[in-house]
C-alpha cells in the first residue's frame, strides 16, 4: 500500500493532485491545527488581467484560539460565494473549458457551508474526477490517528497497512527517515515540477489552483501535469 499526507487545501495546485496519483490514497489531515496566519487550506489563486487572482474563503477566528482545521467554520456573513464565483465567470470567459465546470462551480457556491472542511472535501473529489485520477481520499480523523511530525505521518502509515510512503522532495529535511525505517515503511521522493502551459491573459503564472489548468486544456490537464514529473 502507498500513501501520502496532505492537508485539505482549498483548490490546491497541481502538486496535491500529482501526489494523489502517484499513491494508493491519500490522507487529509484534517486534525492538526489551523495556521492562524497565511495558509493554503482557505485560500488559493487563479488569474485575471491584473495577475493574480485571489480566492479566499472567510473563516472565523475571533475567539476561536486555536482551532484544528476540522472545527473550522466558514464566515457566511460575508457575501464571498457571489465574488468568487463572479470573478471566476468574468476573468474565464474565453478559457475552452468553462463550460465543463461552471455548473459545479454555481451549485457549489449557492450552498451555505458551514464547515470548511466540508467545502473543501466536495471541490477536491470534484477536482480529482475532473482529472481522471481513480484514488481515495481518507480523512485522518476517521482513522483516529493523532501525534505530531513524522510520529503522526508513521501512525498513519501503520493504520492503513502502508509500507511505502510518497512525499515531495522539499519535505527530506523535515521528515525523520530513521522512524519510518525502524516502523517498515520505504520513503519514495518525488521532485514536483508544475508544468507550464498556454494561459489566458498574457505571461504564465506557475503555481495556480489546478481549476486554471483543467478550464484552460480540460480532459488533457492530467498528462501536461505527468509529462513534467517521475518519482525519484
Amino acid at each position: 500500500m502507498i500513501i501520502a499526507c496532505h492537508q485539505p487545501n482549498f483548490l490546491p495546485w497541481t502538486g496535491f493532485f500529482y501526489k494523489l496519483f502517484l499513491a494508493d490514497m491519500l490522507i487529509l489531515l484534517d486534525d492538526v491545527q489551523f495556521a492562524r496566519g497565511f495558509t493554503w487550506v482557505n485560500r488559493n489563486r487563479l488569474k485575471c488581467a491584473q495577475g493574480e487572482l485571489w480566492l479566499t474563503v472567510p473563516v472565523w477566528k475571533k475567539g476561536r484560539g486555536l482551532q484544528k482545521i476540522n472545527e473550522v467554520e466558514v464566515f457566511n456573513e460575508a457575501n464571498w460565494p457571489h465574488k468568487h464565483i463572479q470573478s471566476i465567470s468574468q476573468n474565464y470567459t474565453h478559457a475552452p473549458y468553462l463550460d465543463d465546470h461552471i455548473l459545479f462551480l454555481k451549485e457549489l457556491y449557492q450552498r451555505k457551508w458551514r464547515r470548511l472542511l466540508d467545502l473543501n472535501c466536495e471541490v477536491l473529489t470534484y477536482l480529482k474526477s475532473a482529472l481522471g485520477i481513480k484514488k481515495k481520499f481518507i480523512l485522518q480523523s476517521d482513522l483516529g490517528v493523532q501525534d505530531r511530525g513524522s510520529n503522526l505521518l508513521v501512525e498513519i502509515c501503520k493504520k492503513t497497512e502502508a509500507d511505502v510512503y510518497i512525499s515531495s522532495l522539499a519535505s527530506k529535511k523535515y521528515l525523520n527517515e530513521g522512524v519510518f525505517k525502524n516502523n517498515g515503511v520505504t520513503i519514495k521522493y518525488y521532485n514536483f515540477i508544475p508544468p507550464t502551459y498556454p494561459q489566458l491573459w498574457g505571461d504564465f503564472i506557475p503555481n495556480l489552483s489546478v481549476l486554471d489548468l483543467l478550464l484552460n486544456w480540460g480532459g488533457k490537464s492530467l498528462e501536461i501535469i505527468r509529462k513534467y514529473n517521475k518519482v525519484v
